[in-house]
């Protein structure tokens, strides 16, 4: 009788185990398209990603580098303060984009060029996407704004 339950119990253990292994597999592969890995200027200038990877890159748009072309095709600057990324985008901005201000942008790297397909925003005076932080702080540039 005991040596039943035992074998019931392994048995269970192993479909378990077979379920939790597929479940998990089926989660990445559904979420393989979807996981756009951020990156700051500096990370790219160091490790180049490749030609079809699809990514985000954030950083300060730097002053007077703002280019409008025919339409709504805009060149411009991302900077972490170390190194510097040309940005080409074509579509219409978020109201609140301008120069000296938080963005991030999602896309893939074209020769010395990146393309993005969408821009992000600072939303308000103190907003700053969290990478973005992160990746300016890594470079001590950023600095915490002041509390009125």
């Amino acid at each position: 009788m005991a040596g039943l339950k035992k074998k019931r119990r392994i048995h269970l253990i192993v479909i378990g185990m077979v379920l939790l292994t597929a479940s998990s597999a089926l989660i990445g592969f559904a979420l393989k398209d979807g996981i756009e890995f951020f990156r700051s200027p500096t990370q790219i200038a160091e490790n180049r990603p490749g030609p079809n990877e699809r990514f985000r890159v954030g950083g300060l748009v730097e002053v007077d580098s703002v280019v409008r072309g025919e339409g709504e095709e805009i060149t411009f600057i991302v900077t972490d303060g170390n190194e510097m990324v040309n940005v080409s985008y074509t579509g219409i901005l978020p109201d609140l984009f301008g120069e000296g201000q938080g963005v991030v942008a999602t896309g893939k790297l074209v020769a010395d060029t990146f393309v993005a397909t969408e821009i992000l925003a600072k939303h308000d005076e103190n907003y700053m996407p969290k990478e973005v932080i992160d990746a300016l702080k890594e470079q001590g540039v950023y600095e915490e704004p002041a509390e009125s």
